[in-house]
This record gives C-alpha cells, sequence and structure tokens, in this order.
C-alpha cells in the first residue's frame, strides 16, 4: 500500500546542518532568469502565499471565535506582516517558504486561542532540530488523522453559507471544491472570485461589483493563465 515502515535510527540526537543558511542571491536571480520570469514567479509566489494565508486566517479565526461581526479576523495587519517576514526569513533559510497552514485549525479545536501556544509549538520545532533523526521515524501517514478533523472542523463552517443565493453559494461551492482537487487554497479561493465577478456580469449587475474584486478576479486570471503568459513572453 506505499505506507512508509518506520525504522529506528542510529543515533537519537544530531547536530543541525545549517549549510543552506543565507544560500540565496536576488540580483543574480535577475541576470540568471531576466527580469520578466523574475517578475512573473515573484507575482506568482505573492498572490498565492497571501491569499493562503487570508483563507487560512479566516478559517482559523473562525474556528477559534475570534472572528468580528462581519467576519473578519482582528490584526489583519498585523498577521499578514508576521506571515511576510516569515515567509522572508524561509527564503534566507533556502527552504520552503514559511507560512500560516490550515492544520492549526485542529489545536484551535483543542482549545488553543493565544499566541502563546504557538511560541511552545515554535520552542519544540526548535529542540526537533536537534532530535531529527528521531522525528524522521515518525511516517508521513501520522498527519492523516489530524487532517481528517480539521476537514471536519472546517466542513462546520459551511452551514453559514446563503445556499439559497447562487452568487454566494456557486462561488462557495467551488472554493470548497477547487481547493482538495488542487491541492491550493489559493486555487480555491481564486476559482470563487472569478465565479463571483462572472456571476454578478452575467446576471447584469456590473456596478454591483467593487472595484477590488474586479482587481482581484483580473489578478486571478492572470494567475491561472500564468504557464501560456510565460510562453507568450518567453520568459
Amino acid at each position: 500500500m506505499g505506507l512508509t515502515s518506520p525504522t529506528l535510527p542510529e543515533s537519537i540526537v544530531q547536530t543541525p546542518d545549517f549549510g543552506l543558511l543565507g544560500q540565496f542571491n536576488l540580483l543574480g536571480s535577475f541576470s540568471a532568469l531576466g527580469g520578466v520570469s523574475v517578475f512573473l514567479l515573484v507575482f506568482t509566489l505573492m498572490l498565492a502565499d497571501f491569499f493562503d494565508t487570508m483563507g487560512t486566517m479566516v478559517a482559523v479565526g473562525s474556528e477559534a471565535g475570534l472572528l468580528d461581526e462581519e467576519g473578519n479576523p482582528p490584526n489583519t495587519r498585523r498577521i499578514l506582516v508576521v506571515d511576510s517576514l516569515a515567509a522572508v526569513a524561509g527564503g534566507a533559510g533556502s527552504v520552503s517558504s514559511n507560512t500560516a497552514y490550515i492544520e492549526s485549525a485542529s489545536g484551535v479545536g483543542e482549545g488553543a486561542r493565544t499566541g502563546f501556544s504557538s511560541v511552545v509549538v515554535g520552542i519544540m520545532f526548535l529542540l526537533a532540530t536537534f532530535l531529527s533523526p528521531l522525528v524522521a521515524i515518525v511516517p508521513y501517514e501520522a498527519a492523516t488523522p489530524a487532517l481528517v478533523v480539521v476537514g471536519f472542523l472546517m466542513m462546520q463552517q459551511v452551514k453559514g453559507i446563503d445556499w439559497d443565493d447562487i452568487e454566494i453559494a456557486f462561488p462557495a461551492f467551488l472554493t470548497i471544491v477547487f481547493m482538495p482537487f488542487t491541492y491550493s487554497i489559493t486555487a480555491g479561493i481564486g476559482a470563487g472570485f472569478v465565479a463571483y465577478v462572472l456571476l454578478k456580469v452575467v446576471r447584469g449587475k456590473v456596478r454591483a461589483i467593487h472595484p477590488l474584486m474586479w482587481l482581484v478576479a483580473g489578478l486571478f486570471v492572470i494567475y491561472f493563465a500564468i504557464d501560456p503568459i510565460r510562453g507568450w513572453l518567453g520568459a
């Protein structure tokens, strides 16, 4: 079935390898890839990271009961600044982009409501760098139960959708479906934005579309068509 078989390591404690720390060259990227390619790459990463964070922030905040009466999380700017700094730190460390993850909902479901839980988790991860051989015996399948719980917690929020209003329900449906099928929160949110604008246009409600919705929907169209655009520009 392709399941991972855990095996005991030869040693439990190991000194972390920081050889990749700081191994990046921003100016070299422009000379190696070209300005257009770098711009498209940065645009793709920025859009994906931003809406991944926004989607996670709203979903986890809703589960924690921290959203305001309009459904917005408090201190949004602070959260985005911290997430941006974490993404920069991840790049400087030559690792995957550090960002908020929806798996945090499992911790919120167990009672985590303050930033102190994140501090504790951060300390545990720091200690885990020295226990990497021991951590490696935990198979990736161990995350499956947590993801199932996260899915259950997220589906509880569906009851708040007005399913009798197609202009709200259809974009919400596409958002829900696209996320697991594309393995991307960003793709799901993008599908919802584009579908919402299209429905408004088709139903003759162009004036009801906020200018920011036009902008975001247009950015997502570019995001979805990024590969043909790269080919057209020769990037």
